[in-house]
């Protein structure tokens, strides 16, 4: 009795210090699970392959591809030839007096490049910009209420360019699929609130890729604003995008470019590993290690910020 009494007593100290030790080593292994489980996002990138005529290199499969971050490779975990992810278009066309003589068949365009590109799944919405920017048609898959939208194109005097971009990339930026930004303009700017950096960061930061269909007048021109022309391609480019002059086979011809570039996009993804801590935007290069370097033009965005994730869908 002399001894159970001594075991049970001794029982009594040490059986709640192993258990305060169990519960101590089981939160510490919980802390560490919870350290290194990180919720890592999908990045998506949407790419273009031409050769060096301009013609659509179809055909590429996932090992063909090279993708790095920041200089550093990365594994591809999502590949697709033709991405079936809704298509979110915001069109945005200029009616300062610039181009006012040119409204019309702006119009007519559009209208006919709407009814070609939307499929049950997209959605369009419509912007005007002269002076200010306004909504002429919010986000809807109903081409009545686009081409309503179309009729009521007004001019005023003068251009907020890059506040359209910086309106229409923002109003895309919750969207779920491509974003896509098509902008009708001479690249003038006169009004903008905001900035080109400013407008190029917003597009970027929703992951808005930007089409760019430059209207300008007369080469030879003295109206013609060749930094605006600039900007615009440099926005295209910046995105992932592409430009393309009216001039070049009419407004039709233009739109036409702008839907085969968007149905002959690649969608690569992949899981950011071994990033370079501390930056806030990760610079990406995308490209097809088999071929020569001037064999073929990949266009893709330049990059991503890291908080544009945060609210990112994974295809």
């Amino acid at each position: 009795m002399g001894f159970l009494s001594s075991y049970i007593s001794k029982a009594g100290y040490w059986v709640p210090a192993l258990f305060l030790f169990v519960f101590a080593m089981l939160a510490n292994s919980a802390a560490q699970d919870t350290v290194l489980r990180v919720d890592v996002k999908l990045v998506s990138v949407f790419v273009n392959v031409t050769d060096r005529n301009g013609a659509v290199v179809g055909g590429l499969t996932r090992d063909d591809f090279h993708v790095s971050e920041d200089g550093r490779p990365q594994e591809i975990s999502v590949f697709e030839r033709q991405s079936e992810l809704p298509l979110n278009l915001t069109l945005a066309i200029d009616t300062s007096g610039s181009v006012k003589k040119d409204m019309g068949e702006e119009a007519d365009a559009a209208r006919r490049f709407a009814h070609t590109i939307l499929r049950p799944q997209d959605q369009m919405s419509l912007l005007q910009f002269a002076t200010d920017v306004s909504q002429l048609t919010p986000f809807t898959n109903k081409l009545s209420l686009i081409d309503k939208g179309l009729s009521r194109l007004k001019s005023d005097f003068a251009t907020s360019l890059y506040d359209a971009i910086y309106v229409g990339s923002e109003g895309l930026g919750p969207k779920d699929g491509r974003k896509v930004l098509v902008l009708v303009s001479d690249g003038g700017d006169t009004a903008s609130q905001t900035t080109y950096k400013k407008a190029l960061e917003m597009a970027l930061r929703n992951e808005v890729i930007i089409y760019s269909v430059i209207d300008v007048p007369i080469a030879a021109s003295a109206g013609r604003e060749l930094g605006g022309e600039h900007a615009l391609i440099a926005l295209a480019e910046q995105t992932g995008g592409k430009s393309f002059y009216v001039s070049d086979g009419g407004l039709d011809q233009a739109f036409k470019r702008v839907s085969d570039d968007l149905r002959t996009q690649y969608l690569i993804g992949y899981y950011p590993h071994n990033q370079e801590p501390g930056r806030q935007f990760h610079r990406l290069q995308v490209t097809v290690p088999r071929a020569a370097a001037e064999s073929f033009n990949i266009r893709h965005k330049t990059g991503y910020y890291v908080d544009a994730l945060a609210g990112a869908n994974r295809p």
